[in-house]
């Protein structure tokens, strides 16, 4: 097996992941951790020996190797690691801010299919090293090589279930959640241990599937957002009559919905119910939305009484922000949902009760809940386009419709009072990707969408 230790494509923008074997094995992981601790005790003005790093890993199959390795990594800087096992990322995050750690490093490749491993990052209160927030050092010193490490660090197991589960519960009134049928599809990741205990305090009526953890994803891969990874969890929402479906990705630190008519829900719609949640119990409150969703959401936020702003993409970015504004709440379209109470960090767990909870309050059913922003907002979804030179067509597309007004928070966006879009680039592909937005119609939104794809791929 080729054994390169940090080939520099595995560095990405808000994590570290490749290929397991060809691209990252357990010599990257160790590699890594200790690179880790340097840039973390930089970050913290600590020595190395004076850092206490928590450390988690997720179903897959060499997770429990490349964990170790990442650990011995660590341990041979001098580092304190509190290892808390097979997790999921929220619960990685919930250990660093719970516990004022100085860090932790989660070895997951998320959503992604088997053949691949990852580790993501993160200082103190849980927030997320970067590519140009640490990454870009650590891949620096991995690449020049380490010196002979000076060892004498230490670890201890933990069990953060318990505390977790308490901690989440606690966010949402567990004696107001009525007994729905739910269909839970857990991808056979990291949902079934970590959502599970908590669903079950509830009284609800668990369809379990794929609730498992098992590295092999006998059925599919873990990633919701493909519709062919849905179709079975909208069958069984319809075959069982149920109240809803909910499926999370690989490390459980996303969730998405499909309502009882068995129709997904977008994560710009779901931002926006939860925003307006959040504003009924904080009035008045900060909301964070991406660049890339519906106007429900800050049309909502504002109708509540709140105040939103958009943010670029990327969990990185989010928590920052969510920190600077001091916001109770941010969204992103691609279901990662943060909140204050949660040390700013994203979380699958929380939405999942929320939106249990405010079905049961309101005694609405979901499709009742989305369909007041379905028939009047118009959503393309997320379009991807080969460009050779991104920056060139965004700047042309600026020029093309500078009658609008246009911002370049994140790619570039082109706002008119009935329609608007976002155009981004990929981060790491020749792709330009397309967010658009009608206030009008269906055929409208779909007319204007086909103008835009055509002057992009022109």
């Amino acid at each position: 097996m080729p054994e390169p230790i940090a080939p520099p494509e595995i560095f990405k923008a808000y994590d570290i992941r490749g290929l397991y074997g060809s691209e990252m094995n357990g010599t990257t992981g160790h590699a890594v951790g200790r690179a880790f601790a340097r840039v973390l005790g930089e970050l913290r003005g600590k020595r190395p020996d004076e850092l206490r790093i928590g450390l988690g890993r997720d179903m897959r199959l060499q997770a429990p190797e490349m964990a170790g390795r990442v650990r011995d990594g660590l341990v041979a800087e001098g580092a304190t690691v509190l290892d808390a096992g097979m997790v999921g990322t929220e619960m990685l995050y919930f250990l660093v801010g719970s516990r004022e750690l100085d860090g932790g490093a989660m070895v997951t490749a998320s959503h992604n299919p088997k053949a691949y491993t990852g580790i993501k990052l993160v200082r103190e209160g849980a927030l997320a090293l970067s590519g140009d927030a640490g990454i870009d050092e650590i891949k620096r010193l991995v690449g020049d090589g380490l010196p002979d490490a000076p060892g004498g660090g230490t670890v201890e197991a933990i069990d953060v279930y318990d505390d977790f589960q308490r901690h989440v519960l606690a966010l949402i009134d567990p004696d107001a959640v009525r007994p729905l049928t739910v269909v839970v599809d857990g991808g056979n990741g990291m949902a079934g241990p970590m959502v599970g205990p908590v669903l079950d305090r509830l009284g609800l009526d668990l369809v379990e599937t794929y609730w498992v953890p098992d590295g092999d994803f006998p059925d599919h891969e873990p990633n919701p957002l493909l519709p062919e990874n849905r179709r079975f969890l909208i069958d069984r929402v319809l075959d069982e009559g149920a109240d809803l479906g909910i499926a999370w990705d690989g490390d459980a630190d996303r969730c998405f919905f499909i309502d009882d008519t068995g129709a997904f829900v977008d994560g710009d719609f779901l931002t926006a119910l939860l925003a307006g949640q959040v504003l009924d119990k904080q009035p008045g409150a900060t909301i964070l939305y991406d660049v890339r969703a519906s106007r429900a959401v800050p049309d909502t936020v504002r109708d509540r009484g709140g105040r939103a702003y958009r943010n670029r993409v990327g969990h990185a970015f989010f928590k920052i922000a969510m920190r600077e504004r001091e916001a109770a709440f941010g969204g992103e379209v691609s279901g990662h949902y943060y909140f204050r109470r949660f040390w700013c960090a994203d979380s699958g767990t929380i939405p999942a009760l929320m939106v249990l909870e405010l079905m049961s309050a309101s005694g609405r059913s979901l499709s009742e809940l989305v369909g007041a922003f379905r028939r009047r907002y118009f959503i393309s979804g997320e379009i991807n386009s080969e460009v050779a030179d991104q920056e060139a067509k965004m700047r042309a597309l600026a020029e093309r419709y500078a009658d609008a007004e246009i911002g370049w928070l994140d790619g570039v966006s082109v706002d008119y009072d009935d329609w608007h879009f976002n155009v981004r680039p990929s981060n790491t592909e020749p792709l330009l990707r397309l967010n658009l937005e009608s206030l009008v119609s269906r055929e409208h939104m779909e007319r204007k969408r086909d103008e835009v794809l055509s002057f992009i791929q022109a």
